[in-house]
């Protein structure tokens, strides 16, 4: 069964930077694709990005273009975001997830695993 661990989120000021961690197990990832979402209160979930884990194509939401960055490890089957200039509507549950399919999707409903979330918030 896979299984995704999310870790590396926290408090930050306005401007500052994280970077989370995706500890994936389990399946023979060289055939998904890896995103991150985020909710904030009151808020659907929503696509940050995604990497397709074999070839390393990318995509964003453009929203963090230019700011966050997605990559994998191979070697240690892990996904990081890194997040730079944060803003406090950066301020979510960040969520890792998994797709049994080699094409990326923004459209949440089209990832099949998911993590348990890392709380960021970013302070004024």
């Amino acid at each position: 069964q896979v299984q995704l661990v999310e870790s590396g989120g926290g408090l930050v000021q306005a401007g500052g930077s994280l970077r989370l961690s995706c500890a994936a197990s389990g399946g023979t990832f060289s055939w998904y694709t890896m995103g991150w979402f985020r909710q904030a209160p009151g808020k659907e979930r929503e696509f940050v990005a995604a990497i397709r884990w074999s070839g390393g194509s990318t995509a964003y939401a453009d929203s963090v273009k230019g700011r966050f960055t997605i990559s994998r490890d191979n070697a240690k089957n892990t996904v990081y975001l890194q997040m730079n200039s944060l803003k406090p509507e950066d301020t979510a549950v960040y969520f890792c997830a998994a797709r049994r399919s080699i094409y990326i999707s923004h459209n949440r409903n089209e990832y099949d695993y998911w993590g348990q979330g890392t709380q960021v918030t970013v302070s004024s």
